[in-house]
């Protein structure tokens, strides 16, 4: 159960303000809440979860109990360089109304996205990929109703600076872990 818990509120804190997030927050305010944009928000983020826990799963039956932690602090290390790195684009100038284009974009933006390393990390590191997935599942689906709902909250400066200081924490925790997997902490 820890994995579950912790792999939500991970989610729900690298999520804020990323390129899906951002997307979603766009169309919303251009073209009103249309319902068709939030079905296919929720079905790209559940779709995506689900393949990061998958991968996890695969990758957790090849490694060693020794290696997971150290390839789960590469995952969220990855997470918080994505978070420090890349700036979510503004708001799309010219948006389509195709839902099927919207999906693609966003199966893009999330399979290398920081939620999606958190979900493979932490299916790996925690040896629970189906919780760490549900959880990346459940988050990526809460991330997507309040950009949808609330895209108002993206527009405020505070939400990169949120983005950047979790980008922070996670590159830090990674550190931590790696070094103490070495007993060099």
């Amino acid at each position: 159960m820890p994995a579950f818990y912790l792999t939500l509120i991970a989610v729900l804190l690298a999520g804020f303000g990323a390129r899906d997030q951002m997307t979603i927050a766009g169309l919303s305010a251009r073209q009103g809440q249309r319902p068709g944009v939030l079905l296919v928000a929720l079905l790209s983020a559940g779709l995506t979860a689900a393949l990061a826990a998958w991968v996890a799963g695969i990758v957790l039956a090849e490694l060693p109990p020794p290696a997971r932690a150290i390839f789960a602090a590469i995952a969220l290390g990855l997470a918080g360089l994505e978070s420090l790195i890349l700036v979510p684009r503004r708001r799309p100038a010219e948006p389509t109304n195709s839902l099927g284009a919207l999906l693609l974009v966003l199966l893009a933006s999330q399979i290398t996205d920081a939620p999606r390393f958190l979900i493979f990390g932490m299916g790996v590191g925690m040896a629970a990929p189906l919780a760490s997935g549900a959880a990346g599942g459940l988050g990526g689906a809460v991330l997507a109703i309040m950009a949808w709902a609330f895209s108002e909250i993206l527009d405020n400066p505070a939400a990169r600076w949120v983005r950047r200081i979790v980008g922070l924490a996670l590159v830090v925790a990674a550190l931590v872990l790696f070094l103490r997997e070495f007993s060099i902490l």
